[in-house]
């Protein structure tokens, strides 16, 4: 996959490990999973992971794949934000 320079290849690469974390958390531990009582953080530890994907990505010169990826963290990132940071009421 990373031979293909394109942005379509980024979102793809880049959509691997927060749709694992998402399907993980949400489907097999049906969202019951907390650390430190804090929702987010298994999401927010598979964005870090996206930022050292990107990170590799343009050190290699592959910068329309690092593109792509920054695309996907921006949108997940949102997500989790709006959707699972938000003050409990």
């Amino acid at each position: 996959m990373l031979k293909n320079n394109s942005i379509v290849a980024g979102v793809i690469g880049g959509s691997i490990l927060p749709g694992v974390s998402l399907f993980v958390f949400l489907y097999l531990l049906k969202g019951d999973f907390l650390i430190f009582n804090k929702p987010g953080v298994p999401y927010l530890v598979a964005i870090t992971l996206n930022l050292f994907m990107i990170r590799y990505c343009f050190k290699e010169g592959k910068d329309n794949i690092a593109t792509g990826m920054i695309l996907i963290t921006f949108i997940f990132t949102a997500a989790v934000f709006l959707l699972k940071l938000q003050p409990i009421r």
